[in-house]
């Protein structure tokens, strides 16, 4: 429950209740993560590290296989950044090799494939194009299947899900131009028909990825109003699918951005849409929370294109520090080369462990993963940047230039410029940097204030609260003691002795970051929920604190299969890693903010504010539909006709997937 707090204004109030009654508020298990805020660090939840499954890995190898041959055939992934454009074979490969039905289950069609897998096959994607992985992204990640697989009747799943194995593109429709992490501000509604049959939909999303050429839509909407379980009333969101075909229902601006620039992502209108009633997923006012579920595993996509990504570029990077050479060295032993090679190696390690980990949880299903989910966002993808911007610096002029450039005069065509250009994206979709930070500080102090709220609302009756302290006294007493058992005690059998070291450095450090979370909370009430940048510490020192533990958990159950090629790696992240966290805890007392907070207001009061948002000038565009693309109706795009995009020799006869 969110606290009380007489300095929110009216907005900022409605916008906390609509966020608290859209989390989820029990949790399906003991978290990994969790724990960790609250002093628990237990290694046993991912000890012995969770690997894929023989049999599963075995049929990912296989398909991922066929998928990078079709991919190095078929996808010019510098062509495609050029033309902004994927051209209409790609569309039509994709749909033949099944990939916009890669995880819907084999009795609608589609390929049946675990939540590794699917992560496996989009990386493969990814290292071909940025684009096209992150339009089969964008379909089945937070598009239709997994909602629709999540909280669709048998008759929704019956009727659309073979669809997608058919070819259909999907899209998911939440960012208004007022409206991006705040849905209470949502302008977008939906109003149920006199007779019940249908709902009309009004309003306009923008960055819909998709959206474009989508043939079918979730879209949130505001479908009335509700009480929360504090009794204030707020929007009601609800959650329908929109076929794309309907009148009403108009494309009005296709978005260019700085990388991935050939996804179909833009402006949807939606002017009297008839939405029949049985579209409805998930039950009425239950939108903004399927979401959030969907985003569980819809976000794990990027992690693990991040990882991926990040160890292409540091696999090459080893090789340029070791070609190299300048003042009689090769680069990578000048110590500036060393110390790239091993940031971006030890990165990588770690970022592939916190991915493949949340694939395994999501596979098995029995563990809560919010949280796991959310630190893997946020965490790989500010990582894929360093790592990205790290190997530029490395190769020094060649990373800036295009690979078109380098290929022409003979150098290594490894297209850095564009792999940067794409990243940059990850910190903001899905759930940017800051917001994840909100997310996971809410859920860290998840224990604390279904316990202690009542407290500091005014309208608790005076004898609750006294119930409420002797809850608390009861509660914090045994838990505080436990904080201040020396982490020296605990044995951690079975590991290594070096990385025993690092085991019970975590554990002290999570005992120390549950007594500071607690001591802020205490000394801060209320005011904590402003001071963000606070929280983004904490959340910060617990998800480097979890990812070292995944991180020594790998290399120890890889040491026990006679695999030491990783150790030096895991042990120099590791290292490096407590020094980050010890300087962000000497943080939580000493910084900046109060003067960030003071200069922001200065600067904010001398500027002027920017003109009202108006897109009235913007006319409808000539409609595309990914079922044509996929099933070969439109042979060729307008744009590539324009753009003169050649198809291959290979295809020319009507081979598209092999």
């Amino acid at each position: 429950m969110a606290i009380e707090n007489k300095n929110r204004s009216a907005a900022e109030d409605e916008s906390l209740q609509v966020a608290e009654e859209s989390r989820e508020t029990t949790w399906k298990s003991k978290s990994y993560m969790g724990s960790i805020f609250l002093g628990d660090f237990d290694i046993s939840m991912a000890y012995p590290f969770p690997e894929q499954e023989p049999g599963d890995k075995k049929l990912g190898d296989e398909y991922c296989a066929k998928v990078d041959a079709w991919c190095a055939e078929n996808i010019d992934g510098e062509e495609i950044d050029r033309t902004e454009t994927i051209p209409a074979y790609v569309w039509r490969g994709l749909k033949d090799l099944n990939l916009f039905a890669i995880k819907i289950p084999k009795e609608y069609g589609g390929l049946g494939m675990s939540q590794t897998n699917y992560m496996r096959i989009l990386s493969t994607v990814a290292s071909h194009c940025g684009s096209t992985a992150a339009t089969l992204s964008a379909h089945q990640s937070i598009g239709v299947p997994q909602p629709l697989k999540l909280a669709g009747t048998k008759e929704q799943k019956e009727k659309w899900l073979p669809k997608f194995a058919e070819g259909w593109v999907s899209a998911f429709g939440l960012t208004e131009p007022n409206v991006g992490s705040d849905p209470a501000n949502m302008s977008t509604t939906a109003t149920l028909s006199d007779d019940g049959t249908h709902w009309i939909l009004n309003g306009e999303k923008l960055w819909c990825t998709n959206g474009v050429v989508a043939d079918l839509i979730v879209v949130m909407a505001v479908s009335g109003k509700k009480k929360t379980r504090s009794g204030k009333e707020v929007n009601e969101i609800s959650a329908f699918l929109v076929e794309t075909d309907i009148p009403g229902l108009e494309i009005m601006h296709r978005c260019r951005f700085m990388g991935i620039k050939a996804i179909e992502n833009g402006i949807v209108k939606f002017n009297n849409c008839k939405i029949p009633a049985e579209n409805l997923i998930g039950g009425r006012g239950k939108g903004l929370s399927l979401a959030l579920a969907t985003l569980n595993d819809g976000r794990l996509s990027i992690p693990a294109i991040s990882a991926s990504g990040a160890q292409e570029i540091t696999d090459f990077s080893a090789q340029w520090a070791k070609s190299r050479a300048q003042w009689g060295r090769k680069i990578g032993q000048h110590e500036p080369g060393s110390d790239k090679l091993a940031r971006m190696a030890s990165a990588t390690y770690a970022m592939s462990a916190l991915s493949d980990y949340c694939a395994a949880l999501s596979d098995k299903g029995e563990q809560d993963m919010r949280m796991e989910a959310a630190a893997a966002k946020m965490f790989n993808t500010e990582l894929l940047w360093d790592v990205m911007d790290t190997a530029v610096q490395l190769r020094g002029g060649r990373g800036y230039e295009t690979k078109e450039s380098l290929a022409a005069r003979g150098e290594a065509p490894i297209p850095m410029e564009r792999a940067l250009r794409d990243s940059r994206i990850n910190r903001i979709v899905e759930g940017t940097t800051d917001i994840m930070h909100l997310f996971l500080a809410r859920e860290a102090l998840d224990w604390h204030l279904s316990n202690a709220a009542p407290l500091f609302s005014s309208r608790t009756p005076i004898g609750e609260k006294i119930k409420t302290v002797l809850k608390c006294a009861k509660m914090y007493t045994p838990w505080m003691m436990k904080l201040l058992v020396p982490s020296f005690t605990r044995s951690f059998d079975g590991f290594h002795p070096k990385l025993k070291s690092y085991l019970r450095k975590i554990d002290s450090r999570s005992k120390k970051l549950a007594r500071s979370m607690f001591f802020k909370m205490v000394t801060l009430g209320p005011k904590l929920e402003t001071r963000q940048l606070t929280l983004s510490r904490v959340v910060d020192i617990g998800t480097e604190l979890a990812v070292m533990g995944l991180v020594v958990s790998r290399v120890q159950s890889q040491l026990n299969s006679s695999r030491n090629e990783n150790f030096t790696t895991a042990l120099y992240w590791l290292h490096s890693s407590i020094i980050r966290i010890d300087g962000m805890f000497k943080e939580l007392s000493v910084n900046s903010d109060a003067q960030a907070r003071k200069l922001g207001k200065e600067l904010m009061d001398r500027a002027e504010l920017l003109p009202e948002v108006n897109n009235s000038h913007l006319e409808p565009l000539p409609r595309e539909f990914g079922k044509d693309l996929t099933s070969g109706k439109i042979e060729r795009r307008a744009r590539e006709i324009e753009l003169g995009v050649a198809i291959p020799e290979h295809l020319k006869k009507g081979n598209v997937a092999k």
